[in-house]
């Protein structure tokens, strides 16, 4: 304890150089906090979308790019495909015609961004898709009729437009009713309006029996790329895609984000190293004296080197304490400024966000380098000559 108090004592003689190298830590990880949270978070939405289609092959048009679930193009294909796929390829169980719309079009209600979708589903193959999701707090129903105007809606597009089960709203026009909200941590299903097949295509087709996704279940005992392989010879205008080869195709992408957010964590580290040793360093050659006084008491050479050592780890700690604070809010804020959601919705889930086990590693890695950085500086320390020092100084 009273080696700590010394410590903070000995900091804070400089008290604005000091305070610079700590905001500079934390600026430091601040950002690498939020580029890094941020870069994580979307990553991992992008491998979770997969989780619709699990264990199914998805077929699409020639023409459209498929990421995970989500074909993006205007090209579709009819619904009577789901149909012939079912009748003339023996290895399927069930083939259900999908339609997927981002961004969804909901006038001034809801800009058009990347983050919010529309789905539409045959009642009767509901939860082929979405799986067994539940209603939140079991209120509202699905709807069970392909003519309605029903819908069920994802629980942040309830909690930002304050839809409720009851409420009507609009979509390209068209009044819809919302029957219940949609208890998921899936952020595709959490940003996404689930209707019938049939209102969907009214809505976004005018009535065109049109579909961008067959998705179709192989029998059991049969593999995934069989049944590609089969769907593909029967329709030479469609491309059947296993769950490995929809990730496949946005893996180099994922792979490219994670070194580039690599990249950029190595680059601030070692600024920030460079920061708290050009620091340290001044601050060891201002207290000469006071380290030569030390040696000539009789203090052991290892009590320096734990001094500077332990100077430069408070910089780390004080710095990695604030950086975190500071770098979740950032990552929240980018969260809230690429999606046009509220940032007050994304407090609850900051956590998602930022999870407290990456906090924790960027914590350890800010106080590692800083350590790091005060290992040269210490050992110059220790290395003074008593004689020289001391006449030198007195």
């Amino acid at each position: 304890m009273r080696l700590l108090t010394f410590c903070f004592r000995n900091l804070f003689r400089r008290k604005i150089r000091t305070a610079l190298c700590i905001i500079g830590v934390a600026l430091a990880t601040t950002f690498v906090i939020a580029v890094g949270s941020t870069t994580m978070r979307y990553t991992t939405v992008i491998k979770e979308m997969n989780v619709l289609f699990n264990g199914q092959v998805m077929v699409v048009s020639n023409d459209t790019i498929v990421i995970q679930a989500i074909p993006i193009g205007r090209y579709t294909l009819q619904e009577s495909l789901a149909e012939d796929i079912k009748e003339n390829i023996t290895e399927v169980e069930k083939a259900v015609p999908v339609l997927f719309i981002t961004p969804i079009g909901l006038g001034e209600i809801i800009q058009p961004v990347p983050v919010n979708f529309s789905m539409g589903i045959p009642v009767e193959n509901w939860h082929l898709i979405i799986g067994p999701t539940p209603l939140k707090g079991g209120v509202g129903h699905f709807p069970t009729n392909e003519s309605s105007n029903e819908v069920v809606i994802g629980a942040s597009l309830a909690d930002q437009y304050n839809w409720a089960v009851g409420k009507e709203i609009t979509v390209n026009g068209h009044r819809l009713n919302v029957t219940g909200v949609l208890d998921t941590k899936l952020a595709l299903l959490n940003r996404c309006i689930v209707m019938p097949l049939r209102l969907a295509q009214k809505i976004y087709y005018s009535k065109s029996k049109r579909a961008n996704i067959i998705s179709v279940k192989p029998v059991q005992g049969c593999s995934q790329e069989e049944l590609a392989n089969a769907i593909e010879q029967q329709v030479e205008y469609a491309n059947a895609l296993t769950e490995d080869e929809r990730y496949d195709m946005i893996q180099p992408v994922l792979a490219q984000v994670e070194i580039w957010n690599l990249g950029i964590q190595t680059v601030i580290f070692i600024m920030s190293l460079i920061l708290v040793m050009t620091v340290t360093i001044m601050s060891v050659s201002e207290r000469r004296r006071d380290f030569a006084t030390l040696d000539a008491m009789g203090a052991p050479l290892s009590y320096v080197f734990r001094v500077v050592l332990l100077e430069t780890s408070l910089i780390g700690v004080l710095g990695g304490v604030l950086g975190i604070a500071f770098g979740s809010l950032a990552a929240l804020v980018l969260a809230s400024l690429y999606t046009n959601i509220p940032l007050a919705q994304f407090f609850p889930s900051i956590f998602e966000i930022v999870p407290p086990l990456y906090m924790l590693e960027i914590f350890a890695s800010v106080v590692a380098v800083c350590c790091v950085g005060g290992i040269i500086p210490a050992i110059n320390a220790t290395r003074m000559r008593i004689a020289e020092v001391l006449r030198a100084e007195y």
